[in-house]
């Protein structure tokens, strides 16, 4: 990116940066996105962004992540990980069908109890666990994949999400 940035404007950088690197980043993120390499991909990511922008070192990066309307990788990983559960929904299970009483959490999705933490951190449950805590709004598109699918991106280029953990305490208030 260093050696393009004198020869192109901002916005074919931004195609170079995802044809290149942001799909090879997505490759498979699902699977590896909360793994403990997943903070160098990240550091990764924000330096080719401030080589894009062409600020310092050590500045902050949200800003810049709205301002060009590319996803941090957890928002990247949440993302991709609801596209997952989407796409495959006849795996899951909604409460309302383990369930006769119409409660608040009918429309979340059966969340079963595994106490091993390989699978807890795993494509499944945490797709579970992460569309549970998906604002009303955009689970309320779940029948049209394009508006879920452009309701979820807005709401994640608003919120930049650094972590899963940041998603899971925003979300929960």
């Amino acid at each position: 990116m260093r050696n393009i940035k004198s020869y192109m404007p901002l916005n074919t950088m931004i195609i170079v940066y995802y044809s290149y690197f942001n799909s090879m980043m997505s490759y498979g993120l699902p699977f590896w996105g909360i793994s403990p390499y997943s903070l160098k991909i990240f550091r990764i990511k924000k330096k080719i962004l401030r080589i894009m922008v062409g600020c310092r070192s050590r500045a902050s990066c949200r800003s810049i992540f709205k301002k060009l309307r590319i996803l941090p990788l957890a928002s990247q990983y949440i993302y991709l990980l609801m596209l997952f559960v989407v796409n495959n929904i006849d795996l899951f299970k909604f409460n309302s069908a383990t369930s006769i009483i119409t409660t608040r959490q009918s429309t979340n999705l059966h969340q079963s109890s595994i106490s091993l933490s390989i699978c807890q951190r795993g494509v499944h449950c945490m797709g579970i666990k992460v569309y549970n805590k998906l604002p009303s709004h955009i689970k309320k598109s779940l029948n049209n994949l394009r508006k879920f699918k452009t309701t979820l991106k807005e709401f994640l280029y608003t919120n930049s999400f650094y972590s899963i953990e940041e998603y899971f305490q925003l979300t929960h208030n």
